[in-house]
């Protein structure tokens, strides 16, 4: 393969040109690349295992970014990726990249977000590792879960006709950071004009201390539904979703008026002149899930007021479409991820 620059290929690219001729040798990995977490079998159950990285500058800016948020928000980045496998998130381990600026009191606000995070989601902090930085604050999370085997949930099970459901509501999270980010860079040009954040706590909240819609999986267990594929939106309600359809060799029409957004979210895109739709489906950071069912479960789904219907599945070959209010389909193209400094 000729050397293509990083940028080109995306985040899912990438994974793919790594993994390309990757062979397992050991019976009890189930799963490797390829979903949220890894599947290893352990007997009884299935043993989920995640790693998640946080770079500072690149995933938060400490000028605006409460170290103790930063610590839960860690937490949930990693449990996520347990939850969309159908699972129960069971431990953590956390690793530390540190630069000489900081304090171990500083570090102890970190570890106090993540006592937190783990109490709420019932997790433990079994271990991790603690090294000195050249570049700031890196934060490693790899997280452990189980799940009963008939319950396994990936990302490759999406069929034609299926329902796309998600959770929550999309968008949020990045028109919170572009409120911080425009705030920032009023003060730093102007130390005498104080951050004005007002009527903005939501998207604020959304993107320094998120939660994960954890009762919605047992919501559907409630209510005999097992979701046919699944994903956590952390890249986008657009990039996950292709990568439901690329796992199960489909295609899928979603519906912008079924999207769900935010009423604060719709007022800051306006702020921002951006279309609402545009972070609703390319901001990322929304730890929320996406997933499919089948048709049949429609009568079941919408009993359940946390989940949405935002479209349905297509044959393979028939493309990624977003259907506006008049009919007229507009092709769905995940935005990049890779960053340039």
């Amino acid at each position: 393969m000729e050397d293509i620059p990083i940028r080109k290929l995306g985040k899912y690219g990438l994974i793919d040109h790594l993994s390309e001729g990757l062979e397992t040798v050991n019976q009890s990995t189930v799963k490797g690349i390829g979903n949220d977490s890894s599947v290893i079998d352990s007997g009884d159950k299935y043993t989920l295992v995640s790693t998640d990285l946080l770079l500072e500058g690149i995933h938060f800016n400490l000028v605006y970014f409460p170290l103790k948020h930063l610590g839960y928000k860690s937490v949930i980045r990693g449990i996520s990726d347990i939850y969309a496998m159908n699972g129960t998130p069971g431990q953590i381990l956390i690793g530390l990249g540190i630069s000489s600026k900081f304090s171990a009191g500083q570090i102890g606000e970190i570890y106090e977000g993540i006592k937190l995070a783990c109490k709420k989601y019932e997790v433990d902090i079994a271990g991790g590792d603690i090294t000195s930085s050249l570049t700031g604050l890196t934060i490693s999370v790899t997280s452990i879960g189980y799940v009963e085997k008939e319950d396994l949930v990936k990302r490759d099970g999406a069929r034609p006709n299926d329902l796309i459901c998600v959770t929550g509501d999309f968008g949020a999270s990045y028109m919170g950071l572009q409120l911080l980010e425009r705030e920032r860079k009023i003060f730093e040009q102007d130390k005498g004009i104080m951050p004005d954040l007002t009527g903005n706590d939501y998207v604020i909240g959304r993107q320094l201390k998120p939660e994960f819609p954890a009762s919605a999986l047992a919501e559907l267990k409630n209510a005999g539904i097992r979701p046919g594929s699944m994903i956590d939106v952390t890249d986008g309600l657009a990039s996950d979703l292709m990568q439901i359809c690329k796992s199960s060799g489909t295609g899928c029409r979603i519906f912008n008026k079924q999207i769900p957004i935010d009423y604060e979210t719709s007022r800051l895109a306006e702020e921002f002149n951006i279309d609402p739709l545009i972070p609703a489906l390319n901001g990322g950071d929304d730890f929320e899930l996406l997933f499919t069912v089948p048709l049949e479960m429609y009568e079941k789904v919408k009993q359940i007021t946390s989940i949405k219907v935002i479209g349905h599945i297509t044959e393979k070959g028939s493309g990624n479409y977003l259907i506006g209010a008049d009919g007229t389909e507009v092709e769905i193209i995940a935005q990049g991820w890779w960053q340039e400094k």
